[in-house]
């Protein structure tokens, strides 16, 4: 590639990743050091609302989506920016059902909560489950960034990976919570300014906004008229809608890396004040995503860059737009890479913290408690900075065989869903349903999850149907020397030929295995208590169940007890 970075577009990439560790480093020297996991996992719950919504933000929209979702509006269309109306739907189920129950709890680890209604093995189960869906998640982050290095620079995917790998890991292990949320800020503004610069630019070039909104209609990217009740059609008004929900109340309702953020605020109203304030800014930023996609759309209508054999995967389209267009000015496109950095740094960092959190309080504490031991304060720290360490070593190793899961945004969305479906099920079984109990609810938890797998990461799948793009612009040197045709055939395989279950779009991965984690744990518990396996759970905490219920339970039990005065 003819155009790659200079002096001051590495200086710029430089700079922002000292910042970032230099926030740990500040993290670390100050405030209570880090004398307890209290501090260290979830700042002595003393975080103002701000930081907490923007990092709520900024680890759900991370580098994936710069370039994933810039890239599905690019190669599909626009009909996936419909998904941002079911964060608006699923934020109050988040925020005044599920989010009281944790902070009620009081706990660093959101499995806890399964514990205490089921039991210790439920907990471990759901555990593992989420660090498996972390480290698989984590992993495909930490492998987008790499994409944009290798579209620009030319700099080997496994140089990029284990550099950012190792900056985060850094700062993570260092700084704790406070330096993971803190550096969101600075990541998301770089973001933001990434996205910004390419939108700029393409209106600066094309003439005006609307002037890029007609260039899609004429290529046909504006979509939003599908509204087929077809599971297999990959994004329709019900697939996204329905499908968005679960998936994104799965992330902010139970999943611990948000729960673990909005539990730094001191109260429950400041936690779902953040929890509100995320759900603009996620999709403010989403939406300018998807645009950016169509800006990218004005230049290389003419010239797919894919098909002309410039790049080998769309979602290398933003990065290498950011070359073609800014490369003449120094220090722009070390602004945008330094913005694809921070979107996987602050994804990264928030997964790292957490996941170390998980191990400690679900696996290290309990197994030193069963053998008559106690880890100190001074020695808890340690562990935890270790299991920081350790993790993000794993994490480096599966971002290697991410590239194996096809489009950065469809991959983790379906690693979300598969695995974000039957855990948010789970919780749900928890909180809502007294008479479910341990037997039943592991049993509809692992049914969902293997069938959830099954049908996720099952093959062979059918080609996503794709539309038109042309090289009729392209001259010989775009095109390798090679001839191509002006028009591009689009992919149309209807899928007939393949098993129907794995033609089903990825966004109903997350309701179907909530639907069947619910549906089968009910129905086990009840032929359980029927064949007298098991009996409804006795004495349970009315503050185990969403604010409905545990207010019921407690009027309940007070006219119980009042009753009981009168017959003595």
């Amino acid at each position: 590639m003819a155009a790659t970075l200079g002096v001051a577009d590495y200086a710029v990439c430089a700079a922002t990743l000292l910042i970032s560790s230099g926030i740990g480093v500040y993290y670390r020297l100050t405030g209570g050091r880090q004398k307890t996991t209290e501090e260290y996992f979830v700042a002595n719950r003393a975080m103002s609302v701000a930081p907490v919504a923007v990092g709520l933000m900024a680890s759900y929209l991370s580098a994936i989506s710069l370039l994933g979702v810039s890239s599905e509006n690019y190669v599909y269309g626009t009909q996936y920016a419909v998904v941002n109306i079911s964060y608006g739907l699923a934020t109050p189920f988040a925020a005044y059902l599920y989010l009281p129950v944790f902070f009620r709890l009081g706990a660093t680890s959101a499995f806890q909560y399964l514990q205490l209604r089921f039991g210790k093995v439920t907990r471990v189960i759901a555990s593992a489950a989420f660090l498996v869906q972390l480290l698989l998640y984590t992993g495909v982050v930490l492998y987008a960034p790499s994409l944009a290095l290798e579209a620009t620079t030319g700099f080997s995917k496994t140089w990029s990976i284990i550099v950012i790998g190792l900056v985060c890991i850094f700062y993570s292990a260092l700084g704790g919570i406070k330096a993971v949320l803190v550096t969101d800020i600075f990541q998301s503004v770089l973001m933001f300014l990434g996205i910004l610069t390419v939108i700029v630019t393409a209106t600066l070039q094309v003439g005006s906004i609307g002037r890029i909104w007609e260039i899609a209609e004429e290529g046909s990217r504006i979509q939003f008229d599908s509204i087929s009740i077809d599971p297999t059609v990959r994004h329709t008004w019900w697939s996204l809608t329905i499908g968005g929900f679960f998936t994104y109340l799965s992330l902010y309702g139970v999943n611990q890396v948000q729960v673990q953020r909005m539990l730094t605020i001191k109260d429950l109203k400041s936690a779902q004040a953040a929890l509100w304030w995320s759900w603009p800014i996620a999709s403010v930023m989403s939406l300018v995503t998807c645009f950016s996609g169509l800006a990218i759309y004005s230049r290389y209508k003419d010239c797919d860059p894919v098909a002309a054999g410039r790049i080998q995967q769309n979602d290398q389209l933003m990065p290498l737009y950011v070359m073609d267009t800014l490369s003449r000015y120094p220090g722009f496109p070390g602004l945008f890479v330094a913005g694809i950095f921070s979107a996987g740094l602050s994804t990264i960092s928030a997964t790292l913290n957490s996941v170390a959190a998980v191990v400690l309080e679900d696996f290290i504490r309990p197994a030193c408690r069963a053998r008559g031991k106690t880890i100190s304060p001074s020695g808890s720290i340690l562990v935890s900075k270790v299991l920081v360490i350790l993790v993000g070593g794993v994490c480096l190793a599966v971002a290697f065989l991410a590239q194996h899961l096809g489009g950065v945004l469809q991959a983790a969305l379906t690693i979300f869903g598969v695995v974000g479906g039957p855990t948010l099920g789970l919780f749900t079984l928890g909180m809502f349903c007294k008479h479910v109990e341990e037997k039943g609810a592991v049993v509809g938890f692992l049914l969902s999850l293997m069938f959830s797998l099954w049908v996720g990461f099952g093959q062979p799948k059918p080609g996503i149907p794709t539309l038109d793009v042309s090289t009729s612009g392209c001259n010989d040197t775009a095109l390798n020397g090679t001839w191509t045709s002006s028009i591009v055939s689009p992919v149309h395989d209807d899928g007939s030929s393949y098993f129907y279950l794995y033609r089903i779009s990825y966004m109903w991965y997350c309701p179907l295995g909530f639907l069947m984690c619910l549906l089968i744990g009910l129905l086990a518990s009840r032929i359980l208590r029927w064949a007298h396996y098991s009996r409804d759970p006795e004495d349970l905490d009315p503050d185990l169940f969403v604010p409905a219920i545990a207010s019921r339970m407690r009027k309940d039990q007070m006219q119980l007890d009042g009753d009981n005065k009168r017959e003595t």
